[in-house]
């Protein structure tokens, strides 16, 4: 009696979830980020560097200096061009090797509006020819945002001479732990961000959302005085953010993954952290009369919750403190997931934690709203 109960509050929530402005915002945030995974993200960045670079030496060395880089321009030949910084332009010569594209100033002033303008390396190399043997040094011009580990790199690198570098980086030992993996194309590996933001985090809000709709109908007092209990209509409106988070997910994953993510599996784990993350947003619209009202909470959240995308994109910024969000744990489920031969056992232990966390908001929820449902 229970499971027929539930089942038909499921369907009635989900013929008017289908007529609702949230389910087509869904469907429609979907088809925009795979619009955009599909025709704005390349399938490999371009990791071509950009390097300005000022020559402060005699004629003898610099002359020197360009035919090294001829020697490495792909056409063998160096062009002149212009570079336009705010209203002015200024003339750079420009070679082209295979990874990256140098461009050589006429002044160190030129060499600082191009560095600062276009948000990149610039250098003044200098040789002193008064000393016995030339003397050679390297001024960076950087933006700020480089780590420590790459200043300090700047500062070592010029301090021994190249060619022992070469070879000593040449003679070290290099032991290949395993070969039974799959290199996901720069496209791909934005996937488990996405796929955590919308078929996940997105169902706080529209959950809450959902909530506050029939508060402000007032189908929630009509609700109250049905045989249908508590439980019942919340878990009824889980049910429906998990269908709605499983199409979704389908509709950005199977274009851009085709057939490598393990897809029983993923349901699995959309199933388990869609239900947390519903059980925050059922919690929420326990203690909030209003969407307004909630706003700041729900907004503080999510901002929260992406943080570990931003560790995930920066392999090399990973405090500690970001362990503590679930949606670090979420977006490692999925980067499990994407591609066959994952960690299986990782992403059941995850998916067996959300569900339990979920659980326990759940319940909280419902003793919550069994109290302010109808306030």
């Amino acid at each position: 009696l229970f499971k027929m109960k539930l089942w038909y509050s499921f369907l009635k929530e989900l013929k008017l979830a289908s007529k609702s402005f949230y389910f087509y915002i869904e469907l429609f945030f979907a088809i925009i980020i795979l619009v955009v995974v599909l025709y704005a993200i390349p399938e490999n960045f371009n990791k071509r560097s950009t390097e300005y670079l000022y020559l402060d030496m005699p004629d003898t060395a610099k002359m020197s200096f360009e035919d090294r880089l001829l020697q490495e321009d792909l056409d063998k030949t160096a062009m002149e061009t212009e570079i336009k910084v705010k209203k002015d332009l200024i003339k750079v010569m420009h070679y082209e090797t295979e990874d990256r594209d140098i461009y050589l100033a006429n002044s160190e002033e030129d060499l600082i509006l191009l560095a600062d303008s276009k948000k990149q390396l610039g250098a003044v190399i200098t040789v002193d020819s008064e000393t016995m043997p030339p003397t050679t040094s390297y001024k960076y011009y950087l933006q700020g945002y480089e780590t420590d580990r790459l200043k300090n790199l700047y500062k070592v690198i010029h301090n021994s001479n190249m060619a022992t570098l070469e070879a000593a980086v040449e003679d070290q030992e290099v032991r290949v732990l395993s070969t039974d993996y799959v290199t996901l194309s720069d496209r791909e590996h934005t996937m488990p961000s996405l796929l955590t933001f919308n078929g996940s985090l997105m169902g706080m809000f529209i959950v809450a959302a959902y909530i506050f709709l029939d508060k402000e109908q007032g189908i929630i007092k009509a609700y109250a005085v049905t045989a249908s209990t508590v439980w019942q209509y919340l878990m009824s409106k889980t049910l429906v953010i998990t269908v709605t988070s499983i199409v979704t997910t389908a509709i950005i994953t199977i274009p851009v993954m085709g057939g490598k993510p393990d897809y029983l599996l993923m349901l699995l784990f959309l199933i388990c952290t869609g239900f947390f993350a519903s059980g925050i947003g059922l919690l929420i619209s326990g203690y909030f009369r209003t969407m307004t009202k909630a706003f700041n909470v729900i907004y503080l959240l999510m901002v929260a919750m992406m943080l570990p995308a931003i560790a995930y994109f920066i392999p090399g910024w990973e405090p500690f403190w970001i362990r503590l969000l679930p949606a670090y744990y979420i977006i490692q489920g999925f980067s499990e997931l994407i591609v066959k031969g994952g960690n299986t056992g990782y992403v059941l232990l995850l998916s067996l934690g959300f569900l339990a966390a979920g659980t326990i908001l759940f319940v909280w929820a419902a003793i919550k709203h069994k109290k302010s449902l109808t306030a």
